[in-house]
């Protein structure tokens, strides 16, 4: 089943358990939102699939792992033609791939991902217009208006009007907002799975939400996830700046799918570590490198929370043997960590 459908007889397009029933003959299928804005579709105001997750489409590993990394921010800095040679191929063959399978270019699915998350925040919050544009991922005000009129047909401060009064989240304290997901979710269970690989330190549970310290960049934050409806959870993020919250967001919408690390090198750091001393003893020895040499944060240690995850240029040249490591794995690791720094690093073409 496509993940979306287009309706050519009023130029929207819905999720399929939208309760509007076109006749058949008039469905367009699309295997994106971003492939049914490129066609020229407008997002329904009834299902609002911008605030839903849809089921991935069928594409090739290649494709699968291009969307990956335009979700983790691969074409904030850098375009097409630096994302495909980091997967080893043209710009002009992933660009067809793309357009193939998805329906739009990586550029076009950059753009409709970061209308879609501007459109959740101008509903969830009362964030004021420019920095729902900057949290977002766009870069100026001008290309957030752009967009905005393209995806949705209207400007930012119309479609704040039309939200619904049971959008707008509050917290005490924190930036509230909702992380849809492709599957629902059982909370307690997913409290409980992140119980077993949580690191002292770096995550703390209670009974009803999850905490755990992030970075954006260089500066900490604390994120937490409680329960939030059938397709979706509440995240409370504690963050020093809006820039980057897409991909915030993102990796926790990952996190609760099933990933046992917040981000790609953590999640490998983890699985290095279960590869040479078990499963069971991951949180262990992770927790004796999140102390050495994570970033201490203070005040926090009465939500049992005190340290980042190390960085990969602080674990490239970190002395391991001196967390407990033995010498292969402390080897490992670091050659992970200088791997991540490297690339992390690699300058970006100009756009």
């Amino acid at each position: 089943m496509a993940a979306i459908h287009g309706v050519v007889t009023t130029g929207i397009y819905c999720v399929p358990s939208c309760a509007g029933r076109p006749r058949r003959e008039n469905v367009r299928p699309f295997e994106s939102a971003a492939g049914a804005e490129a066609a020229g579709f407008r997002a329904c105001h009834r299902c609002r699939p911008y605030r839903a997750e849809p089921p991935a489409g069928a594409a090739s590993a290649l494709v699968c792992r291009a969307v990956e990394l335009v979700a983790a921010g691969a074409l904030d800095e850098g375009g097409e033609a630096a994302l495909a040679a980091r997967l080893g191929v043209s710009a002009r063959h992933l660009r067809r791939m793309f357009v193939d399978q998805i329906g739009a270019s990586p550029d076009q699915l950059a753009r409709s991902r970061r209308a879609h998350f501007a459109r959740r925040l101008l509903d969830d919050t009362d964030l004021a217009v420019s920095h729902v544009a900057f949290a977002a991922g766009f870069g100026s005000l001008r290309q957030f208006n752009r967009q905005m009129a393209f995806t949705f047909r209207a400007t930012p401060r119309e479609l704040r009007r039309r939200r619904r009064r049971a959008d707008r989240l509050v917290a005490d304290g924190g930036l509230a907002l909702r992380v849809p997901l492709a599957e629902p979710v059982d909370f307690d269970r997913l409290l409980r799975r992140l119980a077993e690989t949580a690191v002292p330190g770096l995550e703390a549970l209670c009974a009803t939400r999850y905490r755990r310290m992030v970075t954006l960049g260089p500066d900490p934050g604390v994120i937490e996830i409680g329960e939030g409806g059938r397709d979706h959870v509440l995240l409370i993020a504690h963050l020093p700046r809006l820039e980057g919250l897409i991909h915030v967001v993102d990796q926790v919408r990952r996190l609760v799918g099933g990933r046992s690390g917040y981000d790609p090198y953590e999640d490998a750091v983890r699985a290095i570590i279960a590869r040479s001393v078990g499963p069971s003893a991951v949180s262990l020895h992770l927790s004796r490198v999140v102390r050495q040499y994570g970033t201490p944060v203070a005040g926090l240690q009465p939500f049992g929370l005190s340290h980042t995850f190390p960085l990969p240029a602080i674990l490239a040249r970190a002395d391991l043997l001196a967390a407990g490591l033995d010498p292969t794995l402390a080897q490992a690791l670091q050659d992970h960590a200088a791997h991540s720094e490297g690339q992390a690093t690699a300058p970006s073409p100009t756009r």
